[in-house]
């Protein structure tokens, strides 16, 4: 897909781009085509399969209850990837089920899907369960909820996923937006920790989207290229709901919260840790924000070392030959290699190299410390 020209720097690059090529007799290319092969003879350590077996806290499985676990198995082994968190425990904006099993309700889905893991593997995958806000201001759905969630670990559930949607999109019997900080989901995480699981938590997005689209704003491809993901001025803005998320972790130190993507601060550790350091009862995990943590290894590398005990691997969407550049960045100290998605990041990248004791935590060690009911024994001391 070629860029619109209608941003002035891109305009400018693409005339010279024009200039030079066609004085050259050769065809025009845009930005994004433009894929130039490093001339850097550095040492390249492209793995393929991580040092240790690790856990991912962060994954989405949307056909749980019919897919073929055996051949998910199969994959994961190829990575060394020894336990997978699937986060889509069951329906979030409807009563009903996902993706073609909407003739399943919520619990029924959930079950199934446990039905499905304890048949190929319940020591390998893992479910979290999800809250419906439909319903939610009525007189009933605190009690109910609460009461769904607790059924929903009973069944097997080991944790709580929410999403972004919740303080973007969802919306109370009033009509209005429901925030984050919302004193009406106070029980919901007060039972999380009683019932002693996670609650791995989606805040906002990254805050490029709330910016305007020019030539300033590193996500333009991005933005440009995906034009649903802009946020505009009728969304609550990026720092508000980063205040509604940070607020609840405060108020709420006995229940464990996992920040999904560095709640978006990956480009700000020097924030994110004063924030670590208030709350103690929030861990992190970094899916899709690695590009980020390997654009400023010495720092990311610093950061690492200081919280280490409190840092989770996630990846977020199901694509497997990504995580090399995960085990890249975390491993090696591998200089000036490319992030597999350009419009996610048009940067290079470089690894941390990190000790094998740092890795053993943020591969298993962390999460077997949060997450419930995981068997310690398939990890290495």
């Amino acid at each position: 897909m070629h860029i619109k020209y209608y941003q002035p720097f891109f305009i400018t690059t693409v005339l010279l781009f024009t200039f030079f090529n066609n004085s050259y007799g050769q065809t025009p290319m845009g930005f994004e085509e433009y894929e130039p092969i490093s001339t850097l003879k550095v040492k390249e350590h492209k793995l393929v399969k991580a040092k240790f077996p690790f856990i991912d806290v962060h994954n989405h499985q949307w056909q749980m209850p019919q897919q073929n676990l055996t051949e998910l198995l199969q994959q994961m082994d190829s990575l060394n990837l020894q336990v997978m968190v699937n986060l889509s425990g069951r329906s979030y904006k409807e009563s009903t089920g996902r993706n073609g099993f909407f003739d399943i309700q919520g619990p029924e889905y959930l079950k199934a899907s446990i039905a499905n893991i304890n048949t190929a593997n319940p020591n390998r995958l893992v479910l979290f369960t999800n809250i419906s806000f439909v319903g939610f201001g009525e007189k009933d759905w605190v009690t109910n909820t609460v009461q769904q969630l607790a059924a929903d670990v009973k069944a097997g559930a080991k944790g709580l996923k929410i999403y972004k949607d919740l303080g973007l999109e969802f919306k109370d019997e009033k009509n209005n937006i429901i925030h984050i900080d919302d004193a009406r989901l106070d029980a919901i995480w007060d039972k999380c920790a009683e019932l002693n699981i996670p609650v791995l938590i989606h805040t906002a997005d990254p805050k490029s989207f709330w910016l305007p689209l020019d030539k300033y704003n590193e996500r333009w491809l991005e933005l440009t290229t995906h034009p649903d993901r802009k946020r505009t001025t009728k969304d609550i803005s990026w720092d508000d709901l980063i205040a509604q998320q940070h607020k609840i972790f405060l108020k709420h130190p006995n229940t464990k919260f996992i920040a999904a993507h560095f709640g978006w601060m990956a480009n700000n550790l020097e924030g994110l840790g004063k924030f670590l350091d208030s709350a103690k009862n929030v861990y992190v995990e970094f899916g899709a924000i690695i590009s980020d943590l390997g654009r400023q290894p010495r720092a990311a590398k610093a950061f690492f070392e200081k919280y280490q005990d409190r840092i989770l691997f996630g990846k977020d969407n199901w694509k497997p030959d990504e995580y090399a550049t995960y085990f890249r960045v975390l491993e090696t100290e591998d200089e000036y290699f490319p992030y597999h998605k350009k419009y996610h990041a048009f940067w290079r990248m470089y690894g941390m190299g990190l000790s094998d004791a740092m890795l053993k935590k943020i591969y298993y060690k962390n999460a077997l410390k949060i997450i419930p009911g995981l068997d310690s024994k398939q990890f290495p001391e």
